[in-house]
């Protein structure tokens, strides 16, 4: 009896802890416009460090600590839309058939884009940092294989998820930016 008071106990509890705000990660638009040199590209589930990962938001302290804040959660899992802004921002750039993986034409694409962060966190000292690499690597046609290192840094306004988001935006963008130079002209 009294573990079935307590199991009722514990689901009450549950069913009024408040719900965490969610932010959306937001896409921004290029000045960019290259000519492709592929007719099409799939852009391979981004790889991201655990933390940053995870649906809660992080952010590094001045001691250099990775802190969690669990009260905002990001409103799509972070490789998803990270994955999902890529594609459209390097599609719009290109202007050209740009997928995620799994790709979702007929046949293969040209190529794929694989792209791996090593850090993605915006710290109390007021910069964000997207650090990895990106590797290209021909699918359907005839193109150079190629890896790349992208170290990019956005100022913030404050440690607010406002700022951390437009960021994190900010250097997606400029991301995905020298990823459409590798692929067009």
């Amino acid at each position: 009896m009294f573990s079935r008071l307590l199991v009722i106990a514990i689901a009450g509890l549950a069913a009024c802890s408040p719900l965490s705000d969610r932010i959306a990660l937001s896409p921004l638009p290029s000045a960019l416009e290259l000519r492709p040199l592929v007719g099409s590209a799939m852009v391979r589930t981004i790889s991201l460090p655990t933390y940053a990962a995870a649906e809660e938001i992080a952010f590094e302290t001045a001691d250099g600590r990775i802190v969690i804040r669990e009260d905002v959660l990001w409103a799509d899992e972070p490789e998803r839309a990270i994955t999902l802004v890529l594609t459209r921002t390097l599609s719009d750039i290109l202007n050209t058939d740009v997928g995620p993986d799994p790709w979702p034409f007929v046949g293969l694409p040209d190529v794929s884009v694989d792209v791996r962060v090593e850090r993605m966190l915006g710290g109390l000292d007021g910069t964000f940092e997207l650090n990895g690499q990106f590797f290209v690597a021909s699918e359907g046609a005839p193109f150079r294989d190629s890896t790349h290192s992208f170290e990019i840094a956005q100022p913030m306004r404050d440690a607010s998820v406002t700022s951390i988001s437009a960021a994190q935006s900010a250097a997606l963008l400029e991301l995905a930016e020298q990823i459409a130079a590798t692929l067009g002209r």
